[in-house]
């Protein structure tokens, strides 16, 4: 049985939904209780992808406050895929993301110099005071290198896991085109305190 190693963070604008999302993703609960996170909180998920592997995700849910921005570059080394994520009840958040992913582009990177795989995921689509449109995403989508992105309802639990598959999937292509080698562990994980508080699950 093959078992990949990825590291993959969580990034936009606080309060769009990144650690209830994570949550979910982890868990399968929705959490109603927003709490902002300090820094960094760090997750696993194990996925039984084929027959034949599995996949071990890291899942890095980085601080949306402007203060922590500057902390980003430790916890971007090694990473092999990113989310990006607003609120569509917010055009702010939607129209930060073109920061967010240009700083990841310049900190986060593939040994050929391109940008990791990025998916971009509009939060929130459940609510009715809606601002963000679906064509607005799309353009932005495309013309700032993202390889896709989704609505996503974090307390509906819509395309959660969808969003996740899609985005592992892209990295495993990436993977095997450029015959990457596996994230060493210390690329991944620095505080070995963080591993023991770390949530986990599984699926099938």
């Amino acid at each position: 049985m093959t078992e990949h190693l990825m590291k993959i963070l969580i990034i936009g604008d606080g309060n769009v939904g990144k650690s209830s999302f994570l949550h979910r993703y982890v868990s399968g609960q929705f959490n109603k209780i927003y709490k902002m996170t300090i820094g960094v909180d760090f997750s696993v998920k194990l996925l039984h992808w084929s027959d034949t592997e599995k996949v071990k995700l890291q899942l890095w849910d980085l601080a949306g406050h402007e203060r922590f921005i500057s902390m980003t570059r430790l916890y971007c080394k090694g990473a092999l895929g990113c989310v990006v994520m607003f609120d569509v009840t917010s055009s702010s958040s939607f129209l930060n993301c073109r920061q967010w992913k240009q700083d990841l582009d310049k900190k986060a990177m593939l040994p050929n110099g391109h940008p990791i795989p990025c998916i971009l995921l509009a939060n929130k689509c459940d609510l009715s005071q809606r601002i963000v449109t679906a064509d607005s995403i799309d353009r932005f989508s495309k013309d700032n290198g993202f390889i896709a992105w989704m609505e996503i309802s974090v307390k509906e639990n819509k395309n959660i896991r969808e969003a996740m598959r899609r985005l592992v999937k892209e990295i495993l292509s990436v993977q095997s085109s450029l015959e990457l080698p596996q994230c060493k562990p210390e690329d991944i994980v620095h505080l070995d305190s963080e591993i023991n508080k770390a949530p986990q699950s599984s699926c099938c």
